[in-house]
């Protein structure tokens, strides 16, 4: 009996925006506060419909073995039996980001 390998939809914030990708292979980075996401699937290009969120991931994606993504931009990771589509949309409500040393949120000591 073959084994089918997991899929994982990963739901990340980026500039203000919620990505919501599909990858066979996410795991704990060795740089520290990282998750690795590898093999990042999208739907088949023979569909009549253009989906233009999935197209433009497509194109961030294109040329990527693996992405880094910052632990604390994770919403979730959920294993799926097939892969949905992939989108980028609008952070709406309230969101709250984790302070950071660059955006001034902090003060210096």
């Amino acid at each position: 009996m073959s084994e089918i390998e997991p899929i994982y939809k990963v739901i990340f914030y980026s500039d203000g925006e919620i990505y919501e990708i599909y990858a066979s292979h996410v795991y704990s980075s060795d740089l520290y506060g990282f998750v690795v996401v590898e093999d990042i699937i999208f739907g088949e290009r023979s569909k009549v419909v253009v989906d233009p969120s999935e197209e433009r991931l497509k194109t961030e994606f294109k040329s990527v073995a693996r992405t880094y993504v910052p632990m604390h931009a994770v919403v979730r990771i959920d294993e799926v039996e097939k892969a949905g589509a992939a989108e980028i949309r609008k952070a709406e409500g309230n969101i709250t980001y984790l302070p950071s040393m660059g955006g001034g949120d902090l003060q210096k000591a």
